[in-house]
């Protein structure tokens, strides 16, 4: 859960963010991380509190990560200093009270282990920039077993320790704050990706909207089954059978997106208010796609949506939407 490329200046970094040659000021690493935790938070949350919407689950135990490699060469050392990296694996935050933060776990730890798998060292300073050793720690932590708990061995301050976590299941899914992008955000069945901008302006609450659609798109299997029957999703799009298909997904994800904030404790509401108060910013008003409905007719869709909800006080709800996600689109 961390962001995809740690050279490129943050919107809400502007005036602190140096040229790409120059090394990061502290407050550029610390903005990282606090951009991060808020979006980790919010995952953990909804992935957690949605498990039983989902047939593809993980252990989740709150810990976002990140690699000393996903910094170029100018930020390596500034970045090993802001984040105590003593191995080339380091926990960048740790949402509260999480599994990781009820078993001890804490910012700037390093991983030394996940289970039986060794993680390497610190990197060569001329080591590629690149997120993989990422990535693959925190598939190993995914294909962990959720109800096991998970022994990470972690260095802190020269001393190596290993620490048992025992996670919640929830769903399986990895977020990720995407630089460059704005206001965009998308999920691909197995990761979503979130524009810089919402981390800028934007409440918990309506990040949370847009994250809960998102990940409605991984629980239906959204993008495998558009694939399956070769939707176009380029200058074709919005055109015949490529813009229906794709509305209906889109119309899909934001039905079961508003049920995934309930069962996480947001207020239903939140969903049609983001859309009536920000939707207009975020779907670019008259130059909007019409692979999506305006802004005006999902707040309207969605409060209906929501009233209904708030007056069902049993969690978790289970929309049929759900029950869809294997059949093929027509």
């Amino acid at each position: 859960m961390t962001l995809t490329a740690r050279l490129l200046p943050l919107l809400l970094l502007t005036a602190a963010a140096p040229a790409p040659e120059a090394a990061p000021p502290p407050a550029f690493f610390e903005a990282l991380r606090t951009a991060d935790l808020r979006l980790a938070t919010i995952a953990y949350r909804l992935t957690t509190a949605n498990a039983a919407l989902c047939d593809r689950v993980q252990p989740q135990i709150g810990m976002p990560i990140h690699a000393l490699t996903q910094y170029g060469p100018a930020a390596r050392g500034p970045a090993a200093t802001a984040f105590g990296f003593e191995s080339l694996i380091g926990v960048e935050a740790v949402v509260a009270g999480a599994p990781a933060d009820r078993a001890g776990i804490r910012a700037n730890d390093s991983l030394a282990a996940i289970g039986d798998v060794a993680l390497p060292g610190l990197p060569a300073a001329d080591a590629p920039e690149n997120a993989a050793s990422r990535d693959i720690a925190e598939a190993t932590i995914a294909d962990a077993t959720p109800s096991r708990p998970l022994q990470l061995t972690v260095l802190r301050q020269g001393r190596r320790q290993t620490i048992a976590v025992n996670p919640v299941t929830g769903c399986r899914s990895r977020f990720e704050i995407l630089l460059g992008s704005g206001l965009d955000a998308s999920a691909d069945g197995s990761v979503v990706q979130i524009g810089e901008r919402f981390f800028e302006g934007y409440t918990d609450a309506e990040i949370a909207v847009v994250v809960a659609h998102e990940l409605a798109h991984n629980i239906l299997r959204h993008r495998t089954r558009l694939d399956a029957v070769k939707i176009n999703r380029g200058l074709l799009a919005e055109l015949g059978r490529n813009g229906r298909l794709i509305r209906e997904t889109e119309d899909q994800a934001d039905l079961l997106g508003i049920y995934l904030l309930a069962n996480a404790g947001y207020d239903p509401m939140s969903a049609p208010a983001f859309w009536r108060h920000k939707g207009g910013t975020v779907d670019g008003g008259l130059f909007r796609s019409r692979t999506h409905a305006s802004s005006k007719a999902r707040a309207d869709t969605l409060d209906a949506v929501a009233r209904t909800i708030a007056a069902t006080p049993a969690r978790p709800l289970i929309p049929p939407v759900v029950a869809t996600r294997n059949e093929p689109l027509r």
